[in-house]
């Protein structure tokens, strides 16, 4: 089954006032990129989520975004500064002698001062490692589901144009086979006309249609773009997911040469006609599967 390069999943996940959110695109690229961005409180997160995009993909340029919300008590606790706040009543105890006014402290009043309240996080990570692995599974399966749904019109749409190519080497066969008989027809009746005779010297005709048939013979050059046809159909419709894009990518410069081959040596507008259509079309599939994983 082919997966596409290009995909996007995205998953949000609440529990407990932890709202997480994640999302994962990709784009086509050579080789393989995952970038991971995430808050700094959870950035310990980043070779996790990584390790576990690289076991599901194996080519594409890999954008994953989190978002991290904690809004629980999970990690937190108020803890009072008293060394501080003691400092700070003194203060205001001799402030309120040394000019006389009332001393109206209160325990709101002092807490209100900055550090006397702290709010410290103690270790949360493996809570939250095993919480971010629920949308992370969920954001990888909407992604990869997207690759599949999108890999399936490409074959389809690939498969038609490999179907047209074969149609059309059919085609170049036919011709192909035709091309000998021809030149010995034109040949002897231009030998006829040079010599103003009907007498031929048959073994210098044969030796000249030999020569002719070794330098526009394009069977070898057939048979061999029949057989990578067959191979690029047989990975299409593999149905066990294997990476082929790189050797799809392979067989078609393979194709394209040997299309390039047959259109030089073939001395027949019809044949060149067909090597321009198939040039064509495998243009059109190779831009194709550069998409392909």
């Amino acid at each position: 089954m082919l997966k596409s390069m290009t995909g996007f999943g995205r998953s949000k996940y609440e529990i407990e006032g932890r709202n997480y959110v994640i999302e994962i695109k990709s784009v086509n690229y050579r080789y393989t990129d995952v970038t991971v961005k995430l808050p700094r409180n959870i950035s310990y997160l980043e070779e996790i989520i990584k390790k576990e995009v690289l076991n599901n993909v194996s080519r594409g340029k890999i954008d994953v975004t989190v978002t991290f919300e904690n809004i629980s008590s999970l990690g937190k606790k108020i803890t009072i500064n008293n060394e501080l706040a003691s400092m700070y009543v003194n203060e205001l105890k001799n402030l309120a002698n040394l000019y006389d006014i009332e001393n109206d402290i209160s325990v709101i009043n002092i807490a209100k001062f900055p550090d006397v309240l702290q709010i410290k996080n103690e270790d949360e990570e493996e809570k939250i490692k095993q919480e971010i692995r629920v949308p992370l599974k969920e954001a990888l399966d909407n992604f990869i589901n997207m690759k599949q749904i999108e890999g399936k019109k490409l074959s389809e749409d690939i498969l038609v144009r490999i179907k047209q190519i074969s149609d059309k080497t059919g085609e170049i066969s036919k011709y192909s086979t035709g091309l000998i008989e021809e030149y010995v027809v034109k040949l002897e009746t231009r030998i006829k006309e040079l010599l103003k005779s009907e007498i031929i010297d048959k073994a210098r005709l044969e030796q000249e249609v030999v020569i002719y048939a070794d330098k526009c013979s394009v069977e070898e050059e057939i048979t061999r773009l029949k057989s990578h046809i067959e191979q690029f159909e047989n990975l299409i419709k593999i149905e066990k997911y294997i990476i082929i894009g790189k050797k799809l990518d392979f067989i078609i410069q393979e194709m394209n040469r040997e299309t390039n081959t047959i259109g030089s040596k073939a001395n027949c507008l019809e044949i060149t006609n067909l090597v321009i259509d198939i040039k064509t079309e495998l243009e059109n599939i190779r831009e194709q599967i550069q998409n392909i994983e």
